[in-house]
């Protein structure tokens, strides 16, 4: 299984996706200073702009007993660990594209991402190690949430089918599934995974 969790790291770093870029406000002038934001209207007056982060609240969790209180601070505890390495996965994405973009074979291409695998192994193997079964599955989780991708079809993209199928079928035997999908508008256990993320994106647990 730790193998498996050093493929996903790897694999992700090699494959992109598309980001929407930020809204731009009409009509309006933007410029910096001092760290402050200011918009200039079209009757040229200035005036300073404070940009909040949106906020998300929550209801409190109600329990219906203890052992449901209890899975529900072990999900907290594991999606703490695993989290971070989902956006570490999409923040590579986005860097490792570019880069790889610019190597002009096929062979270049390949050379890279050896070499980006023996670094990535001597990085993570110590963490990843202390990965439990549960965590890994939270993290496939993480890894479409922060994707828009299932880890299957970054290996399959990557890799082709028949690598993905092997995975797969190795994950399976250590009840990971690859092919988890990521549905928190419709799935309960996906709806209490992106509560307990965006309240920990927000500082609030």
């Amino acid at each position: 299984m730790k193998r498996l969790l050093y493929i996903l790291i790897l694999i992700c770093a090699a494959t992109a996706y598309g980001q929407d870029s930020p809204e731009e406000l009409p009509s309006v002038r933007q410029k910096v200073y001092k760290g402050y934001y200011y918009f200039q209207t079209e009757e040229s007056d200035s005036t300073l702009m404070l940009v909040l982060n949106p906020i998300t609240c929550f209801p409190p969790e109600v329990f219906k007993n203890k052992k449901q209180e209890q899975f529900y601070w072990r999900t907290v505890r594991d999606v703490k660990k695993a989290l971070p390495y989902a956006k570490l996965i999409a923040a590579t994405l986005i860097e490792t594209y570019e880069y790889i973009e610019t190597l002009p074979t096929k062979e270049e291409r390949e050379d890279h991402l050896k070499r980006m695998e023996k670094e990535v192994f001597n990085q993570y193997k110590p963490e990843l190690k202390r990965f439990s079964r549960r965590q890994a599955r939270v993290l496939v989780k993480l890894i479409y949430r922060e994707t828009n991708q299932s880890s299957y079809g970054i290996i399959k993209a990557f890799l082709g089918g028949f690598r993905a199928t092997f995975w797969q079928a190795f994950g399976r035997i250590f009840s990971v599934n690859l092919k988890a999908d990521w549905k928190p508008d419709t799935d309960e256990n996906d709806a209490m995974l992106e509560r307990i993320c965006t309240r920990i994106e927000q500082g609030t647990l």
